[in-house]
């Protein structure tokens, strides 16, 4: 593409006059309507700067995408590890509670057995009690005079009986 001086020195980033100079001296070559080849330009000078400039920027504008996608990312896994400290939290409160539930029982089952143990002991007691009663009324070693029983039959109250 051949293009005017004026215009190679503005997307070069150079004076017409550093050009110019390059020209007299034989390091650039103009064609016969005096413009330059930009193949020229890019042997004698380089990439022009405003696609440097270009470049720059999209490689600045990927750098921010880039950047913008490692904010999402990160503000992602903030989120996700916020959720799983609360649901850590939550478990640790539900073991909690459970322990508590569990000491609750032991201390009802410490009781109940107290509680067993006294009733045990008044079973025991009451049944020593019987015993001695029991061994009092036995009849002695010693023959003791024969005691008919006395039969009684319970004969039920007569009824009266009313007539008209």
């Amino acid at each position: 593409m051949i293009i005017s001086v004026t215009k190679a020195a503005k997307e070069w980033g150079v004076s017409r006059t550093t050009i110019y100079q390059k020209v007299n001296d034989g390091e650039l070559s103009r064609t016969a309507d005096k413009k330059i080849d930009t193949s020229e330009m890019l042997r004698v000078f380089g990439e022009p700067v405003s696609k440097k400039r270009t470049e720059q920027s999209l490689n600045t504008s990927d750098n921010t995408h880039l950047n913008s996608q490692t904010v999402q990312s990160c503000t992602a896994l903030e989120h996700q590890l916020e959720l799983e400290k609360l649901k850590n939290e939550h478990l640790r409160q539900q073991v909690s509670d459970q322990k508590q539930l569990i000491e609750n029982y032991q201390q009802q089952i410490d009781q109940l057995n107290k509680t067993l143990e006294k009733a045990n002991a008044s079973i025991h007691d009451f049944a020593q009690v019987r015993l001695l009663e029991f061994k009092q009324f036995e009849p002695d070693d010693e023959p003791q005079l024969e005691q008919k029983p006395t039969i009684t039959t319970a004969t039920p109250p007569k009824k009266k009986r009313w007539f008209f």
